[in-house]
This record gives C-alpha cells, structure tokens and sequence, in this order.
C-alpha cells in the first residue's frame, strides 16, 4: 500500500509539473520551466522510493502499468477540477482501453 501511496502523490506533482502551467499561457516560457523542474523535483521524491520500495512485490511492468492507472485518474480528476475541461465520452473509452490492459499485464499466464 506504501507504494500505491507513493505513487499517488508522485503523480499529483507531476500532473501540475506538466499542466498546470496551462492556465498561464501569458507567463514566459522559460520561467514555466524552471517552475516545473521544481515540482518535478518532488515528483522524483516520491516516485523514487515507491519504485524501490515495490520492485520485488511487483515486477517493473507492473510497477509502470500501476503508475500509468493512476496517472489517467489523476489527471482526469485535474483536468475537470483545475483546466475546467470536459471529459468527454471518447477520451473515457479511450481511458477504458488502457486501463483494460491492466488485465494482460497482472494475469498469471
């Protein structure tokens, strides 16, 4: 669960790192960047150790398919709460899919 934990987190700093910035079409390109770096940074922090922390409960596959599910909710829940944006039937199919493959990649075959 630490791992799961982590990889929340991770994710919530990431998603702002990479869209939030968004909302601020006006501020320079180069300032936009620096900011993200420095969220980032915290991304790392949590990513880092969730990884370690879970390499041998859960193979490297599983560790990025887990962290890809988390990463669509994450940023679903972002991009209607803080871009104001719809999400719309397609992308929630679309989403569907990707997370179907979570079936293939933790079934014991």
């Amino acid at each position: 669960m630490t791992t799961i934990i982590l990889l929340i987190i991770s994710n919530i700093f990431m998603t702002i790192a990479w869209y939030g910035h968004l909302k601020y079409k006006s501020s320079p390109l180069f300032i936009v960047i620096v900011v993200s770096w420095l969220i980032a940074f915290f991304e790392y922090c949590f990513q880092v150790p969730a990884n370690r922390l879970g390499h041998g409960q859960f193979t490297a596959a599983q560790l990025k398919t887990i962290q890809e599910v988390i990463t669509l909710v994450v940023f679903s829940i972002f991009s209607v709460v803080y871009l104001k944006e719809e999400l719309k039937w397609n992308t929630l199919v679309g989403f569907a899919m990707i997370i179907g493959a979570v079936f293939f990649i933790f079934k014991k075959w």
